[in-house]
């Protein structure tokens, strides 16, 4: 058999067409088989003849219809119906064989011990019964197997074991040959025997163990001396048996006595000896087995390709029936099957790929069985061709492992380890070492062939990239291409290839391709560069220079770090060759980077992308342009700090030119759009989309330092640069940058608010003007809805930074004119009113739920102080007066300095009673105020406002005459209900005067007692009262801002009396104000400095 090898090539020109089912098609043509008609014509006979004369049942996974199996012949054969025919005819003519049956008595195990010694010296006796056809399962048989061999069988054809003393287990492990003439009524019989030895009853005494070696020996005392005792048989019909058995037999005793006899180890195999067949006659078994089993190969593989499928190295069924067959009546051994399957297989694998078990077996057979000696010298020639072909063959696929096993393939990692496994377990035999003993380690040899494989790839490569048109551009794209396919195939061979020869071989497959393949790189690049950098760059020439730099900073970063390399790679320091490249590289950036800003603002309508998406077209093309950009930097990533600096200098410079000239256009653009427009709110509508794209930029900007991996760079360097160098120009250059867009942004921001500021102005002074008659939420309406229209439509048509943006100019100028208004609208508590109402509704507006500003930029100090005003003037002059107590209240609490004096009191409620009991007890300390140095002082009991307390007259204290420290210990009671008493503003006033008989009398001090903490205003009855201490303290002169605010209120009688009378009581203050400690008590009436 010749299976030839035809390899159709790929477009480089290589092999690595695929057959159907995914495996290498190195394409086999229909089979013209080594054998010549006439050795076709014996092999067919042997076949034939094996079929015909087969024995025994069949297998369970074999063929049993001999039909099947001739008919496969015919068909493996190629042999006609009439040429079947005839040839069938002759091979039954033909002398059957001599049938036989090679039978292996191996051992057996708990046999009965017939000695003394509880032990047997057993034997087997056996052969072949003819002539018995009786069938089993009869009482004819049950008898028949009881009869012994002796018996039974002539004693010439009786064969018999050794002897094994002593054991109940014994181990024979003899072959005996036995011929019959038909199967059909042919039996085996095996007995076995315990030898015995005429011995004197004392030895047999000597051996006695126990009482049945004692009853043993009476028993062999009635029998006749020398008689050997039977341990069991085993009879088997031929015709019972398969074509090989390997089974343990129990022992059949001849009586029922001692039923369980152990059992016997046999092997049984039918075999045929002097067949007729030619080939029998003049060629060894192993010669024409192996015949056999390639004819069979070669008819699968031709099946198969005839329908366009792989084959998986399996024979049918019928194939593998007539080799068992024929292995078995030739009495072939295990290993010689092994080695012929090996032959056949390694031939067929080298031209067609199939699964490595179908190697892997005879591989593991031939190494367990392998014995040098048992082949003949032309058997173990052409086991060492076959080792070395293989070998060959193996080699050269893994040299071309890259076109032979494609990843395009899925199942290309699989094969190949199948190849290496093969190959691996080839050379690990003894075989292969004792017949190749001067091949190279498999290591070495896979190594060679990949090395000298890499640099083939590679010229062929180059060749394929190989430019149709000479020039340096299409030199540089050719190149480009060429270190394109390395970096791949260095990361195919990382990632894949690497970790199948490391686990077969311990190769590092990655390493020796990158160190050859970065060699044939270097030198081809650096001639290139020269040549393409010694005069002026193009911008296309640059391009692809560029494209050639990233590829080669790929090729050389897979490389392994410099600590774990033998010497200096070629490309180390490559970035050198393409310096003069730069500035193209740079200026090329910038103009297609420019160009495209220029597209993208000539083409953008202005209108924003959605709803989330505020901005328009453009600056999402601008972010694109930027992300490129920075892109590009890092692809550079030049090695060079310092020049690494410049080059990051310059981008940055780039892009922030970028962003100013996209400024500029952006405006322009709008201002295009707009002249055309007389709608107002459309060109609105176009501003916001120009600031939110400002805004966008401005975020992108941003970004710069973050893409351009500024923190990493300062590091790189920090040992180049002098200190602060790198400060004071990128961040000195984004700053730049990030407040001209700031500026422009705040001035489109301005340019949307001056459009509100006039309505919202409008709305307030408005507000003030309307009638009395309408309802304050009417009133506020038309503010309220001008600005929920104004500000949704700017927060749908701006980002939130600028639309909080505007929201801070609206609200800072909301407040400037509520002040304004509220200031000329002092006097009317009416407009002042409707203002605090609008005050709050506005913070409401502006706060938004959380959406709009925060607490803290609403709440400034102007807000806060025009809340307080509003809040005054909004109030009834009632509110107001009450105000002012609360305020006195509170100073008479944090007065703590007596330098006025003081007066004390003892306060008391009565529920019962509803009065309001005080205890004036003294004053001290008070201020001389008459010439003599002293005083005449009394005090006046006032509740305090007057308005709750209408009806209850001030009262006065007695007069002491020239004492500043006067006991007055009298008592008041006051009728007034509990409620009044206890509201905040309810209060004692204690008014501390100096009579004076010819003038008004003049003012020591006041003092001002709450009343809602009165001992017992919240009791059933008062226990004991406490004294209170009141420090005397004057009233302000002007600045009083609740006196102030009174003061206005020309027609409100109430408000000028109380006015009046306050100041009164401050211009009596001042004209008698001490001259010790004068500073603090300034700022204790609110007069200041």
């Amino acid at each position: 058999m010749e299976l030839t090898n035809h390899r159709p090539r790929n477009e480089e020109g290589s092999p690595g067409a695929r057959a159907p089912g995914g495996l290498l098609w190195e394409q086999i043509e229909p089979p013209s088989h080594q054998f010549s008609p006439e050795e076709r014509v014996l092999l067919y006979e042997e076949a034939l003849y094996t079929v015909l004369h087969r024995l025994g049942k069949p297998e369970p996974n074999h063929v049993q219809e001999a039909s099947d199996l001739l008919g496969y012949l015919q068909e493996a054969f190629h042999v006609g119906p009439e040429e079947h025919q005839q040839r069938l005819q002759q091979v039954q003519e033909l002398q059957k064989p001599i049938f036989c049956l090679k039978a292996t008595v191996k051992q057996a195990k708990g046999i009965l011990g017939k000695d003394v010694s509880g032990f047997s010296d057993p034997y087997c006796l056996l052969g072949i019964e003819q002539g018995v056809g009786v069938p089993a399962g009869t009482p004819g048989s049950q008898r028949q197997q009881k009869a012994v061999v002796k018996h039974t069988i002539p004693e010439e054809q009786t064969h018999r074991t050794q002897v094994i003393a002593q054991t109940l287990n014994p181990v024979w492990d003899e072959t005996f040959i036995l011929e019959f003439e038909d199967i059909s009524n042919s039996s085996f019989h095996l007995d076995m025997w315990d030898l015995d030895t005429v011995e004197s009853v004392r030895q047999k005494l000597g051996e006695l163990t126990d009482l049945h070696g004692l009853r043993r020996i009476f028993k062999e005392a009635r029998k006749d001396k020398g008689q050997d005792d039977f341990l069991g048989n085993v009879v088997l019909r031929l015709q019972d048996l398969h074509c090989r058995e390997d089974q343990w037999y129990p022992l059949e005793p001849c009586t029922e006595t001692y039923p369980d006899r152990g059992q016997c180890h046999l092997q049984f195999q039918l075999i045929h000896k002097r067949r007729a067949t030619a080939a029998s006659r003049t060629q060894p078994s192993y010669t024409v087995h192996l015949h056999l089993l390639q004819q069979f190969v070669s008819h699968e593989v031709t099946q198969h390709q005839a329908g366009s499928t792989s084959w998986d190295g399996s024979l049918k069924i019928q194939a593998a029936t007539i080799l068992f067959l024929h292995a078995t009546q030739k009495d072939l051994s295990d290993f010689h099957q092994s080695m012929a399957q090996w032959l056949a297989y390694s031939r067929v694998y080298q031209s067609l790929e199939f699964p490595s078990s179908c190697l892997l077996h005879p591989i593991t057979s031939i190494e367990y069985q392998w014995i040098q000696g048992r082949l003949k010298e032309e058997q173990l020639e052409e086991l060492a061709t076959s080792f070395s072909s293989l070998l060959a063959y193996g080699l050269s696929l893994i040299r071309r492992f890259r076109t032979v096993f494609p990843l395009s393939v899925s199942d290309s990692p699989a094969r190949l380890q199948s190849l290496l496994r093969v190959l691996v377990q080839m050379c690990k035999m003894k075989a292969f070492r004792e017949l190749c003993p001067d091949s190279a380690p498999l290591p070495h040899l896979v190594t060679e062939a990949l090395r000298n494989g890499t640099v083939e790839w590679f010229h062929l490569k180059q060749q394929h990239h190989q430019p149709m048109v000479q020039g340096m551009l299409e030199a540089s794209k050719a190149l480009l291409s060429l270190v394109q396919d390395i970096v791949g195939d260095l990361h195919q061979c990382k990632h894949t290839w690497n970790k199948i020869f490391h686990n077969a071989l311990k190769i590092n497959l990655f390493s020796m391709a990158f160190l050859k393949l970065q060699w044939l790189v270097a030198k081809r690049v650096q001639d290139h560069t020269a040549a393409a950098v010694s005069g002026p760059v193009s911008l296309e020439m640059g391009e692809s220079l560029f494209q050639l730099y990233i590829s080669l900073k790929e090729l050389s970063q897979l490389g392994p770090v410099p600590s774990e390399r033998d010497g200096v790679l070629a490309l180390e320091g490559f970035h050198h060759w393409f310096q003069p490249a730069i500035p193209s590289w740079l200026q090329k950036t910038y103009s297609v980077a420019l160009a495209r800003v220029q597209r993208a603002v000539q083409m953008d309508k202005l209108m924003p992308l959605g709803e989330l998406t505020k901005h328009s077209t453009s600056a999402v093309d601008l972010s694109t342009c930027f992300a490129q950009i920075s892109q590009t930097a890092q692809q550079l990533d030049w090695p060079d700090p310092e020049e690494a600096f410049m080059i990051t200098v310059k981008f940055v410079e780039d892009t922030c030119r970028l962003a100013l000239v996209y400024c500029s256009l952006i405006k322009a653009r709008a201002c295009e759009l707009a002249a055309g427009q007389k709608d107002q709110g459309h060109a609105a509508n176009m501003l916001c989309v120009v600031v939110n794209d400002m805004e966008q930029l401005r975020l992108v900007i941003g970004r710069l330092p973050t893409q351009l991996a500024w923190e990493a760079l300062e590091q790189r360097v920090g040992a180049v640069l002098e200190q602060g160098q790198l400060q004071n120009t990128l961040h000195a250059q984004l700053q730049g940058a990030l407040a001209g867009l700031s500026h422009e942004i705040r001035t489109g921001v301005h340019t949307l608010a001056e459009q509100l500021e006039v309505g919202i102005a409008k709305h307030i002074r408005n507000l003030v003007g309307v009638r009395e008659s309408i309802l304050l939420e009417d009133a506020i309406l038309p503010l309220m809805k001008f600005l929920e229209v104004e500000l949704c439509y700017m927060n749908t048509n701006l980002v939130q930074e600028n639309f909080n943006s505007l929201l801070t100019l609206l609200w800072t100028h909301t407040l400037t004119v509520l002040v304004e208004v509220a200031s000329s609208q002092r006097s009317c508590p009416l407009a002042s009113g409707r203002l605090k109402i609008a005050l709050q509704n506005l913070e409401i507006c502006f706060y938004a739920e959380g959406c709009g500003l925060p607490p803290e930029a609403l709440h400034t100090a102007t807000f806060k102080a025009l809340q307080r005003d509003l809040e005054l003037q909004a109030a009834s002059s009632q509110e107001l007066i009450q105000k002012y107590f609360c305020a006195r209240l509170q100073q008479q609490a944090e007065t703590t300095f007596e330098e006025l004096g003081a007066v004390t009191v003892k306060a008391s409620y009565h529920n019962s009673e509803q009065k309001l009991r005080v205890e004036l007890l003294s004053a001290s300390s008070l201020l001389p105020l008459d010439s003599n140095g002293s005083s005449d002082p009394f005090v006046q009991l006032t509740l305090e406002p007057r308005h709750e307390f209408p009806e209850l007259a001030p009262r006065e204290t007695q007069k002491h005459k020239k004492d500043l420290h006067p006991l007055f210990d009298e008592t008041f009671e006051f009728l007034v209900p509990a409620v009044s008493c206890q509201k905040d503003w309810a209060c004692l006033l204690l008014t501390v005067l100096d009579h004076d008989t010819l003038g008004a009398d003049d003012l020591e001090g006041e003092a001002f007692l709450p009343l809602c903490s009165v001992h017992g205003l919240n009791e059933t009855e008062p226990g004991e009262v406490p004294q209170t201490r009141l420090p005397l303290t004057y009233p302000t002169l002007n600045g009083d801002p609740i006196l102030q605010l009174l003061e206005s209120r020309k027609g409100d009688h109430e408000a000028q009396v109380f006015v009046k009378l306050r100041r009164q009581r401050a211009k009596q203050a001042y004209q008698h104000a001490p001259q010790p400690g004068q500073q603090q008590w300034k700022l204790g009436m609110g007069l200041g400095p």
